[in-house]
């Protein structure tokens, strides 16, 4: 039975599943993280045989190291697993300080980082925007110069699209800078004027078992900057259309120039109105705000258990047969305070009844969140449907017709 430690088991939202998919795969699954175990989801209670709190874990990898060692007092550890942003590079560390099989740290930063990510791809022929790294104000501006507008000023080990600016003046960029100064390095970058599209993947041993595509309406820059969209995120069924067959590709070339070995991978890439795809980032972990459980709806699988099969055995034995579209559809609610009412939720069960998957929102009376510090806002609806145009459309009516208000 091979051990696992995994690191933040109960955080961000999915883990307790992929903690619960080592479990289920037959794995020893040891948890560590900086917060108590009262913090950990019981979920992740139930599926975890032992748990280590490091205080320090994300800001001194020296000592979490050595309070790992401590800790296992001689026991075996068979793989290092770490599915958060954050943790990616300290999961590397630690598994080169244990002798533990999987990423290294160099592997890591190509991953994380944004820049030595363009350079690797750019020596591999994949089409990637033209970027300048900047570690100050003066350096932004010197690279806006050098880039044109529109631009995109992003963070080099940023998640998501979280701190990114769009940029098309010279007001703008003053603008964005006046947030950004909590970073330290930043990547000024091409803007793309395309769609936005995902490329997911599943790998073992060096080989891909698994891949997904998706495709976010708005782009995410847009959804993050306007607090009246209720963004989508859509799972497209007919991954062998031509719409998305320069995507596919570039993906599998990215995976092969970056040497990816085994675990999930999240690419973002772009299709411009002349068909040209261009590279976004990718990420040595899996797709965030539910986008995994869209994958599970589309085919009526459970991808958690199936990572780590791939993670454990170096195997993949899911039977994937493409059933439907998927679509979550954030929601955020107007005004701030409490949640006070929800309004068109009835006439959308009434109307799409067997094809939604999920209706999670925030119960009245529960503070809002703050919109701009989570994918998930203040709740989400996920639903199905086997054909393209008729899952938009409903996704679509979900934004429209269903609205939160507080007090």
């Amino acid at each position: 039975m091979p051990t696992v430690l995994m690191l933040t088991p109960g955080f961000p939202g999915e883990m307790p599943f992929f903690t619960r998919g080592l479990s289920m795969q037959g794995a020893t699954v040891l948890g560590v993280a900086n917060g108590p175990s009262s913090d950990l989801p019981e979920l992740t209670r139930r599926h975890i045989a032992d748990y280590l709190q490091v205080s320090d874990l994300f800001t001194n990898t020296d000592s979490a190291v050595a309070q790992i060692r401590k800790w296992l007092r001689g026991r075996t550890v068979d793989r290092v697993c770490c599915l958060w942003e954050p943790g990616i590079e300290l999961a590397a560390q630690i598994r080169e300080a244990l002798g533990v099989p999987g990423q290294s740290y160099q592997q890591a930063l190509r991953f994380r980082n944004k820049d030595l990510m363009k350079q690797a791809l750019i020596a591999g022929g994949v089409r990637v925007p033209r970027a300048e790294t900047a570690t100050s104000a003066a350096q932004v501006w010197e690279a806006a110069e050098k880039i044109g507008y529109p631009l995109i000023i992003k963070p080099i080990a940023g998640a998501g699209s979280m701190d990114t600016f769009r940029c098309d003046d010279k007001a703008a960029v003053t603008a964005a800078l006046a947030q950004l100064g909590h970073i330290a390095e930043v990547s000024v970058e091409e803007f793309i004027d395309a769609e936005e599209f995902t490329f997911d993947t599943i790998c073992a041993r060096g080989e891909m078992k698994y891949f997904h595509v998706g495709y976010y309406r708005p782009r995410p820059l847009i959804a993050r900057t306007n607090e009246w969209i209720s963004p989508q995120t859509l799972s497209y069924r007919h991954v062998d259309d031509p719409w998305v067959a320069g995507g596919r590709a570039m993906g599998e070339k990215v995976l092969k120039v970056l040497e990816y070995d085994t675990g999930f991978t999240h690419m973002e890439w772009y299709r411009k109105s002349d068909g040209e795809v261009v590279f976004g980032e990718i990420a040595a972990r899996p797709p965030g705000a539910r986008t995994v459980d869209l994958m599970n709806f589309a085919s009526d699988v459970d991808l958690f258990a199936g990572w780590a099969e791939a993670e454990l055995k170096g195997t993949f034995s899911l039977n994937i047969e493409r059933k439907y579209n998927c679509a979550c559809i954030t929601k955020r609610a107007h005004g701030q305070g409490r949640i006070s009412r929800i309004e068109g939720l009835d006439r959308l069960r009434e109307r799409f009844g067997e094809w939604i998957c999920t209706i999670d929102l925030l119960s009245v009376g529960t503070p809002r969140r703050d919109w701009k510090s989570t994918l998930l806002s203040d709740g989400y609806v996920t639903i199905r449907h086997p054909d393209w145009e008729t899952i938009k459309t409903m996704a679509d009516m979900v934004g429209t017709h269903l609205q939160m208000f507080t007090h």
